[in-house]
């Protein structure tokens, strides 16, 4: 008996990848997802980085909400959205949405060879305090964040929201395990005082 390969073609392009207007917001993500694998050479050398183990407290749940988060998840469970925000609600969403990838993207063109996917100490590292580190201390995940969890309710699916919601924690304890890091390496006076003076991640709240 010969394998249907376009029944698993069927299901891994199925779901709200291919149901307009919520393909809309597919093709945005594949599209940062893309720019941003593409942008990954462009990174200076790495001085220290945190242990591979020690990294799976921010990792996994990163992965697991990657997972839920794609389309066929909910396809394959047979999931219905909770809600259908229609033509008019999901071109915000995408509006949002890209709002969001482009506060991520103007973090790390700011940041510059200091980014890096890992929590690393780079060659010549020090504390970026200007562009949109000046309105937060992790703009790439506030951006990302956002731009998740607004795609997330926009396509209504249980799986979806819940998948933006692991990954935005897994963001938030990358975060926190950086600061830790960076405080140790390039020095509390530094980077400490640069934690009491900018929010983490969401703008205008009190630092820390």
């Amino acid at each position: 008996m010969s394998f249907d390969f376009s029944k698993l073609l069927s299901v891994a392009w199925g779901g709200w990848t291919t149901t307009w207007p919520t393909e809309l917001l597919a093709l945005i993500w594949l599209a940062f997802l893309a720019s941003w694998v593409g942008a990954s050479f462009w990174q200076g050398r790495t001085k220290k980085q945190v242990m591979t183990l020690e990294s799976q407290r921010y990792r996994l749940p990163i992965l697991v909400g990657g997972i839920l988060y794609t389309p066929w998840i909910a396809e394959v469970m047979g999931w219905k959205p909770l809600w259908v925000l229609g033509n008019t609600g999901i071109t915000i969403a995408a509006v949002l949405s890209v709002a969001g990838i482009a506060f991520a993207w103007w973090g790390r063109l700011h940041l510059g060879k200091f980014w890096s996917n890992t929590i690393t100490h780079k060659e010549d590292h020090h504390v970026i305090d200007t562009g949109p580190y000046g309105i937060v201390r992790h703009p790439i995940y506030t951006g990302l964040i956002f731009g998740m969890l607004v795609t997330g309710i926009a396509i209504g699916a249980v799986t979806t929201i819940l998948g933006a919601i692991l990954i935005s924690l897994g963001m938030w304890q990358k975060g926190r395990m950086e600061e830790v890091f960076l405080s140790k390496e390039l020095g509390e006076d530094a980077y400490g005082a640069y934690c009491r003076r900018v929010p983490m991640i969401i703008p205008f709240l009190s630092p820390r």
